[in-house]
Parts: structure tokens; C-alpha cells; sequence
């Protein structure tokens, strides 16, 4: 048995990347679902604290106006994108080092022309 085949190809318990699909159009489903959800959650606080902040600052309720009216469109916009490409670097499989390299001859190797 060669050295590199008794010596162990990886050392993290991590599983060994063997192609770059993406994601299951479920699981993009479920992502998207869910952002739009916070995102429309966080456009209703932003309603309810304009009406409340209106007796107080009209700008403050104008900012908080503002944001109730762009975040469905914003909500929107994202969940019909698809996620982003993801830049890590995955644990591919590398082939180990060969045990033995072929030394180069002398060098006064002969040419033969033809």
C-alpha cells in the first residue's frame, strides 16, 4: 500500500463538496418566505410608529410614512430575487501528492530529429 493512500485525504469531519448546486427550490422557497415576512413585519412597525409619532415630530412621522410606503415594494423586489451565489471556499476533494516524482535524466538528454 503507497504512503498517500494509508494516510487520511481529509482531517475536518466536514462532508467532502462534489458539485456546486444550488440550494432546493424549496429551501429558496422557505428563505424568500421568510424575508418577505420581516420585511413586511418591520413595514407595519413602521406604520403603527408614524401614527404614534405624528402628535410629536412631523418628520419623524414623515420618515416612518416613508418607509411603511417603500418596504412592499422593497419586500417584493427581494423575494422574487434569487439568493446570492455564496462566496466560500468549499471543501472539494484534492488528490493527495504522488509518493514518487520522475527525476529528470542528465543533462546532456539526446535529441533524436527527424
Amino acid at each position: 500500500m503507497a504512503s498517500s493512500q494509508s494516510v487520511s485525504r481529509h482531517d475536518s469531519n466536514e462532508p467532502l463538496l462534489i458539485t456546486e448546486a444550488e440550494p432546493s427550490r424549496v429551501d429558496q422557497h422557505a428563505a424568500r418566505k421568510k424575508r418577505y415576512a420581516i420585511t413586511m413585519l418591520i413595514r407595519g412597525v413602521s406604520l403603527v410608529l408614524a401614527a404614534l409619532t405624528y402628535q410629536y415630530s412631523i418628520w419623524l412621522m414623515a420618515v416612518f410614512a416613508v418607509l411603511g410606503t417603500v418596504l412592499p415594494w422593497v419586500a417584493v423586489v427581494m423575494a422574487n430575487d434569487r439568493p446570492p451565489k455564496k462566496k466560500i471556499d468549499p471543501n472539494r476533494y484534492r488528490p493527495p501528492a504522488p509518493d514518487r516524482i520522475l527525476e529528470s535524466g542528465s543533462s546532456r538528454a539526446r535529441v533524436i530529429d527527424m
